[in-house]
């Protein structure tokens, strides 16, 4: 099996797999085989889909800030005019971790356009924090695209903060945060 995947295109595969709300690198291996002759209009895949672990590699060595600042921009220029509701919520990601170095596994908080079925941005949630510092950071990001501007986000009870609140609406948004009973 070929070990050497141009990073162009295991970029596109994460790019799109996330795009696909894909939970973890498994998840954007399984869309990526079942998509393969789609993937292969944009680039060649030659040797196919790389696995889970190849992707779980390289992306553990790019930069997240870099990245994460493309990919907004990515779906930014795509973004439809009007995005309607926006569910924001955290999940760590499966298998994210690596013991060997220590490395946590990957906790991120993802704003999600329920009606165009787009990821819109992702935060990653730092070490020996909580969603609670990540969402202002993923609000200011999509109010930067334009995206929060007109629409409605639905929030767990993690985000249940008066500052939470307050961003959303002075983005020019609604929102509906969910809460508990402690």
């Amino acid at each position: 099996m070929q070990d050497n995947y141009p990073l162009r295109e295991v970029l596109l595969l994460v790019v799109c797999g996330s795009i696909a709300a894909c939970g973890d690198y498994d998840d954007i291996v399984l869309w990526g085989e079942r998509r393969l002759d789609f993937l292969r209009r944009l680039k060649p895949f030659h040797f196919g889909v790389p696995c889970a672990d190849w992707l779980r590699v390289v992306m553990n060595r790019i930069d997240p800030e870099l990245f994460a600042d493309c990919f907004r921009g990515f779906v930014a220029e795509r973004l439809p005019a009007a995005v309607g509701q926006i569910a924001i919520d955290g999940k760590t990601s499966r298998r994210s971790h690596d013991r060997g170095k220590g490395q946590a596994a990957l906790h991120l908080v993802s704003a999600y356009a329920t009606t165009h079925n787009l990821v819109l941005g992702q935060v990653a949630v730092a070490d020996k924090s909580n969603e609670i510092t990540a969402i202002p950071v993923l609000l200011a990001h999509l109010a930067a695209s334009g995206a929060l501007a007109g629409g409605f986000v639905t929030i767990d009870a993690m985000g249940c903060q008066s500052d939470i609140a307050a961003a959303i609406v002075d983005h020019g948004a609604d929102y509906l945060i969910a809460t508990k009973d402690n």
